[in-house]
């Protein structure tokens, strides 16, 4: 039976996906065609969404995108045996936006049914925990430590060092909790990771809990992420009834047992202690530190908490070994990382590939330039409250420190791209209008600095007492940045100062006063 391969990402169903998918069943139904449709994830090249591929004996064979009226001019032209056609893209693999990636973590996403244990186990699936179980714990962190992965939320803190101070901390209970609260502008790799290879996250959290002793795992997952809620469901029951979670797994004497909580949509809880005060049924506020959520976290004990893509990056490193994934990257920046490509872009979509590559080159040989054929006037990279950077700082490699020593953050990978049509005067006091409404209220700076910020923008631009409202702006911002309780005050100052230091013209400043 031929097998054809429609996605049931998100964004896929966003522009038609069910429909493609329920157009070929009704199709080939009609035509007496016997054809398997397999809902898989996306394989993250957007602008090509609906994407079809076939099963041919000369590799899987893409068309895109397509319309529910495209189908059967498809199958007329013999889509089935994956002949000709203008919507033909040929063999995905070979298409270079794909061919080039390094897809470590996004190995199976796009090329397994997400929910198919078999599916998962075939394409080697759960041989990271297999390799775990008949390892000492020490063993396993040193694998993770030997990688160099840090932490892919944002903060890049080293993940072996989290997962060793858990290993060491004594309690009667320890937890992992995966932060799958996703809220970045312009990022999606979380929520296609859930909803295209949930077993990975699984594996990861599980290899984590034999780690260091924790039987008790929590998913945190956006509560705007229904379509990932329900494949982490699926795969969870799944491992379960195959013994991959629960007592005694794979007959090793091991516990972990995990489960999905939905959040309740305020973006402050992306910042670990928050999430664990909302894990705990209260309100999310952030919590004073120290001590360490790895000390006295999860109702008071020790806990690991760990984004999304850092334990879904476990399983190839305990599978192939930390070395392996070592050997990808620059610098102290290991591994690969999920780069998402938004705004005002010709190719939109997920780009999985080694630290080091230019942001230029991620901007125009992936992302093909703007989508309105204007030239490309300023990137923010690392969600609402990452830097603005202008053309000139394009050629800087793709690096935890390189973005740090020009006053940039990397963060999760996630880039929204403006053209030369976008005021940064308005992006700068957007970022300080949304610290105001998503501030938990805890501390001054973040409270009251965003409310005063947006006051002090609307200043400048109308021209009262520029010079002096100018040097108020930067002095609040240095404040919120060195008094803020965590991130979300502590970083809106990062695209304010960026618009106001590469933009001035915008505030109606000559560059020379910058």
């Amino acid at each position: 039976m031929t097998r054809l391969f429609i996605s049931r990402d998100s964004t896929a169903l966003s522009l038609g996906a069910e429909q493609v998918a329920n157009a070929f069943a009704q199709h080939t139904a009609d035509r007496g065609q016997s054809v398997q449709i397999v809902r898989n994830g996306s394989r993250g090249l957007f602008w090509l969404e609906p994407l079809v591929e076939v099963e041919t004996p000369n590799g899987r064979i893409a068309y895109g995108p397509v319309q529910e009226e495209d189908v059967a001019s498809l199958l007329d032209a013999g889509l089935l045996e994956g002949k000709s056609h203008p919507l033909y893209l040929g063999n995905i693999e070979e298409l270079p936006y794909f061919k080039n990636q390094n897809r470590l973590t996004f190995a199976r996403v796009g090329i397994t049914d997400p929910i198919s244990l078999e599916d998962y186990l075939a394409n080697d699936g759960y041989k990271g925990l297999k390799n775990a179980l008949a390892l000492q714990p020490a063993e396993i962190v040193k694998h993770v430590t030997d990688s160099g992965l840090r932490g892919r939320g944002g903060a890049a803190f080293p993940t072996g060092i989290k997962w060793n101070t858990v290993l060491n901390a004594t309690g009667d209970q320890k937890y992992i909790v995966c932060n799958a609260d996703e809220g970045d502008s312009g990022t999606f790799s979380d929520r296609m990771i859930m909803e295209g290879d949930p077993f990975v996250l699984i594996e990861g959290m599980t290899i984590a809990g034999v780690a260091v002793g924790a039987t008790q795992g929590y998913i945190y997952l956006r509560v705007e992420y229904p379509h990932a809620k329900v494949a982490l469901n699926q795969a969870i029951e799944a491992a379960y009834k195959n013994g991959y979670l629960g007592e005694n797994i794979q007959g090793s004497g091991k516990t972990f047992h995990l489960e999905v909580r939905s959040g309740a949509g305020a973006y402050v809880c992306g910042e670990e202690t928050s999430l664990l005060e909302s894990l705990e049924g209260k309100r999310g506020l952030v919590r004073f530190k120290p001590p360490l959520p790895a000390i006295v976290g999860l109702f008071g004990k020790p806990t690991i908490v760990n984004n999304v893509i850092s334990l879904a990056s476990v399983p190839i490193i305990l599978d192939k070994g930390g070395e392996y994934y070592k050997n990808y990257g620059m610098g102290r920046s290991r591994g690969t990382l999920p780069l998402q490509l938004a705004g005002n872009i010709k190719h939109p979509g997920l780009f999985e590939a080694a630290f080091g590559m230019t942001l230029r080159e991620l901007l125009y040989d992936y992302g093909g330039g703007s989508a309105s054929g204007r030239p490309i006037r300023a990137v923010q990279v690392g969600g609402p409250l990452g830097a603005y950077m202008p053309e000139s700082q394009f050629d800087t490699p793709l690096d935890y420190e390189a973005f740090a020593a020009i006053g940039a953050v990397l963060g999760h990978g996630g880039l929204v791209v403006h053209d030369d049509t976008t005021n940064l005067a308005d992006m700068a006091r957007y970022a300080m209008e949304f610290c105001v409404e998503e501030s938990c209220g805890k501390c001054t700076p973040c409270r009251i600095g965003s409310t005063r910020g947006v006051e002090v923008i609307d200043r400048i631009v109308a021209n009262v007492d520029k010079a002096k409202n100018t040097e108020l702006l930067r002095d609040l911002c240095d404040t919120m940045l060195c008094g803020s309780l965590c991130a979300m005050g502590g970083m809106t100052p990062y695209p304010v100062l960026s618009a106001l230091n590469h933009f001035p013209e915008d505030f109606g400043l000559h560059p020379a006063k910058a």
